[in-house]
C-alpha cells in the first residue's frame, strides 16, 4: 500500500480510503458483523483511512472494525450541523457510537459554496473549540461543488477537502471536470489535504474501474481516494488496482458473481431524464420518483450520467 501525507495535516494516509457508505443500511445493508469484516479486511491489507458520516448510520460498523487498532486508523466523519447545539450533538454522537475519544477529521457535509460555509459557521466555531481541546484533530468539508472547493481555500481552519472527482465529471453540480480539477489543484498547492470521492461515479463507471482509478491516482494533488466497497473481493480487487497489479482470476470470478443493483436515492425529483436515457426502458417515473424495473435493468450506468442530482448509484 502506498501512503501520502494529507496536505499540511501531517496525517499519513493510504492512497485507498475505505468509503463506508456502501456496507451500511443505506446501500448494501450488510449486517454489522459482515460489514465490519469487509472493513477489517481492508485494514489488514494496509488501508489505514476510513470515511464515514452521521448520515450513513454505520458508526457501529466502524467501531467494530477498529476495535484493538484504533490508534492505527484515521477516521474521517461529517455532519450537516449548522448550530452550536447541533454540532455538539453530532460530535458527541460520533465519539460515543464510534467508541473513541477523538475524531481525526470532522467535516461539514456537502457544502456548496462560501454562503453555505458561512451558514454553518456557528457549528464550525464549536468544532474549532473542540479541536483546541484535542477532541477533533483536523477540520474540513465534503462537496460536489467547485465553488465550495474555491471557498475552502480561503479558510485556514478548513484543512481537508473531500471533493467529487471522476474521469467523466459525474456528480459535479456547478462546473466541468476541468473546473473541479483546477480548483482542487489550487487547494492542494495551498496545503489542503485532498481525498476525493466517487472515482467510479457512484458505481456507474464500474466497468472501467482500472481506467477510473488510474485517472484519479495520476493527479499528484489528490492524496487519497475514498472508494465504496461491500465485499472482501472488492477490497482485494481495489488494492491490487491501486498498486498497479493484475487482479487474480479467482478474485475476478468472485466479483463477476457479486450481485449488483441500481439504487435511486430518496432525493430523486422525478425529472425523467434517466427514463428518457434508458435504452432498456427499465426506469419509469411513479408518483414523482424514478423507479427501476430490476428485471429489465442491465446495470449499464448510462442513466447516472443524466441525473443532475447524482441520485442514481450502482451498488
Amino acid at each position: 500500500m502506498e501512503y501520502r501525507v494529507l496536505g499540511d495535516t501531517g496525517l499519513r494516509v493510504s492512497r485507498l480510503c475505505f468509503g463506508s457508505l456502501t456496507v451500511g443500511p443505506l446501500q448494501a445493508k450488510l449486517s454489522v458483523e459482515e460489514g465490519s469484516a469487509v472493513i477489517r479486511e481492508a485494514f489488514d491489507r494496509g488501508v489505514n483511512f476510513i470515511d464515514t458520516a452521521e448520515l450513513y448510520k454505520n458508526y457501529d460498523y466502524v467501531k467494530r472494525a477498529v476495535k484493538g487498532i484504533r490508534e492505527k486508523v484515521i477516521i474521517s466523519t461529517k455532519c450537516y450541523a449548522y448550530t452550536k447545539e447541533g454540532a455538539e450533538e453530532s460530535l458527541m454522537k460520533a465519539l460515543k457510537e464510534l467508541g473513541t475519544d477523538y475524531i481525526d477529521i470532522f467535516s461539514l457535509h456537502e457544502q456548496e459554496n462560501e454562503l453555505t460555509i458561512k451558514g454553518h459557521y456557528e457549528a464550525l466555531e464549536y468544532f474549532i473549540k473542540a479541536k483546541e481541546r484535542g477532541i477533533i484533530k483536523h477540520l474540513g468539508i465534503s462537496t460536489h461543488a467547485v465553488a465550495a472547493v474555491r471557498a475552502a481555500i480561503k479558510y485556514k481552519e478548513l484543512e481537508v477537502i473531500h471533493p467529487i472527482i471522476n474521469m467523466s465529471g459525474l456528480g459535479i453540480i456547478d462546473g466541468s471536470l476541468e473546473d473541479m480539477l483546477s480548483a482542487v489543484k489550487d487547494a492542494g498547492k495551498a496545503g489542503k489535504g485532498i481525498y476525493s470521492m466517487k472515482a467510479l461515479g457512484g458505481g456507474n463507471l464500474i466497468r472501467s474501474s482500472r481506467e477510473c482509478f488510474e485517472f484519479v491516482l495520476s493527479k499528484e494533488y489528490i492524496h487519497s481516494v475514498a472508494v465504496g466497497m461491500q465485499s472482501k473481493a472488492e477490497v482485494i480487487n481495489n488494492i491490487m488496482l491501486f498498486g498497479g497489479k493484475e487482479v487474480s482470476e479467482e478474485v475476478s470470478k468472485r466479483l463477476s458473481t457479486q450481485k449488483r443493483e441500481l439504487l435511486i436515492d430518496d432525493w430523486c425529483t422525478g425529472c425523467g431524464k434517466c427514463a428518457e436515457a434508458c435504452g432498456q426502458k427499465a426506469i419509469a417515473i411513479v408518483d414523482g420518483k424514478a423507479v427501476v424495473d430490476k428485471q429489465k435493468c442491465v446495470l449499464c450506468g448510462y442513466c447516472g450520467a443524466h441525473c443532475k442530482d447524482f441520485c442514481i448509484k450502482v451498488i
